[in-house]
């Protein structure tokens, strides 16, 4: 690969994003194509930090919904959060790359605790480091912990990984008219209400000068395109 346009970066990498064509839970096909491609990239030479959702197993505001406190829900999100970190790990070892499950909520006995210098070492080691737990607290998603891991870190650049190839006015699976932005700022994206991340992510990301890059991740070679510095999906900032 030529010379990568990045060397570190956090991928945002969506629940729903591991669901394939299964209803719940986990398509192996799927997670074992996302693994090989962040593997490919790691032995480029890039250093790749990953915080994974857990939509396809609980969402702690939809659990809310139906009558679960939003806590305990919340709570129950972050624990899926962390099921899908170890399916990632699995996959990666699987991928001959190094990984470590590093969680904002202690479990010991599967995981390590997120501490932002032993994850900076994990990185400059070669290792992936998936971030699971969200924040550690609850009526934040995984969108906020995601921004708050790549300014700690020191990413280079935070990647949104979606269905969809990039950011529109509208959903376009369901609006044909919808308009596609190759790029926005952090105020427009709030000011037009585009749905790219919540709106604590993406203050947190327009305060601290995080670049974020929205692309669709089913493209296989997405990633990889995006390392090299193709223009590929959307970007804010």
């Amino acid at each position: 690969m030529d010379e990568p346009r990045f060397r570190r970066i956090l991928l945002k990498l969506s629940g729903e994003a591991l669901l394939g064509d299964e209803d719940y839970g986990i398509d192996p096909r799927i997670i074992a194509r996302i693994a090989s491609e962040i593997a490919e990239v790691t032995r480029n030479g890039v250093e790749i930090a990953v915080v994974i959702g857990g939509g396809n197993i609980f969402r702690g505001a939809g659990l809310a919904q139906s009558g679960i406190d939003r806590v305990t829900g919340d709570h129950m999100g972050m624990l899926a959060t962390v099921m899908n970190a170890l399916a990632l790990q699995d996959a990666l070892e699987h991928a001959d790359c190094n990984a470590r499950v590093m969680s904002a909520i202690s479990i010991h006995d599967v995981c390590e605790d997120y501490i932002r210098r032993r994850a900076i070492r994990h990185l400059q080691k070669g290792r992936v480091v998936i971030c699971a737990g969200g924040t550690g607290n609850p009526f934040f998603t995984t969108d906020t912990a995601a921004a708050l891991r790549a300014i700690e870190i020191g990413a280079d650049v935070l990647l949104k990984a979606t269905k969809v190839d990039g950011i529109y006015s509208a959903d376009p699976k369901l609006d044909a008219s919808a308009e596609f932005f190759d790029q926005v700022s952090y105020d427009e994206v709030i000011e037009k209400k585009l749905k790219v991340m919540d709106a604590n992510a993406i203050v947190l990301c327009r305060d601290q000068g995080m670049s974020i890059r929205v692309f669709n991740v089913f493209n296989e070679g997405n990633l990889l395109g995006l390392v090299r510095g193709e223009s590929i999906g959307s970007k804010v900032g």
